[in-house]
C-alpha cells in the first residue's frame, strides 16, 4: 500500500467523468488499497478516485456511521428519498465548507473487488457522503452545490462555533422549508 497525493480544486481532473471499471485485477486492488491508506491518512469520511488522479468509477468509504470500510465499483444511485441540508467538506478543497442539500435516504448499486454487484440502503451522513463521492465521478465538486457559497474553516478552538453556525443555517433553511 502506498498514499496517494489528493488532487485540489483547480486541477482538471477533477472536473473530468471517470470511466467504468471493466478489469476487477490487482491494479484495480491495490488502487482501492491505497485509496484507504490515503484517506485514513487525510482524516476523510471518503475519497473518490479522480481526487487521487484516476478516472475510474471507483470511491471508498469508511468510519461513517460505524459503517465497515467499503468499495464501490462502478456505483449508481438507484433510489432516493426525502431531503437533508448540512454542511459539507472535501479532502480537494481543504479549510473550507459549504452547505448543501441531498437525499436523507438513498439505495446505490455497486460491484465489490472481485466484480460481484451488491445493493445498499444509506441515510444520513452516510447517504450524504455516497452521493458526494459520486458526484466526484461525474466531475462535480460540492461548490457546485453548495448553498451560499464555500466559508473557511475557523481554527479548531473556533469550530463550536462554526457548528453552531452552520446548524442555525440549518434550522433556519428547514424552517422556511416548512412555512
Amino acid at each position: 500500500m502506498a498514499l496517494r497525493n489528493v488532487l485540489l480544486e483547480g486541477d482538471g481532473t477533477l472536473r473530468k467523468k471517470s470511466r467504468e471499471v471493466t478489469h476487477f485485477d490487482q491494479r484495480t486492488r491495490e488502487l482501492i488499497d491505497d485509496m484507504f491508506e490515503t484517506m485514513r491518512e487525510e482524516d476523510g469520511l471518503g475519497l473518490a478516485a479522480p481526487q487521487v488522479g484516476v478516472l475510474k468509477r471507483i470511491f471508498v468509504m469508511e468510519g461513517v456511521e460505524d459503517n465497515e470500510p467499503t468499495a464501490f465499483i462502478n456505483p449508481v444511485l438507484i433510489d432516493e428519498k426525502g431531503e437533508q441540508t448540512g454542511a459539507e467538506g472535501c479532502l480537494s478543497l481543504p479549510g473550507l465548507f459549504g452547505i448543501v442539500t441531498r437525499p436523507e435516504e438513498i439505495r446505490v448499486r455497486a460491484q465489490d473487488i472481485s466484480g460481484e454487484e451488491f445493493e445498499r440502503t444509506y441515510t444520513g451522513l452516510e447517504a450524504r457522503c455516497v452521493c458526494h463521492e459520486i458526484d466526484h465521478l461525474y466531475g462535480v465538486l460540492y461548490r457546485d452545490k453548495a448553498e451560499g457559497g464555500l466559508h473557511k474553516l475557523e481554527p479548531e478552538e473556533e469550530q463550536d462555533e462554526t457548528e453552531t453556525a452552520s446548524e442555525e443555517i440549518i434550522s433556519a433553511k428547514v424552517a422556511d422549508s416548512d412555512a
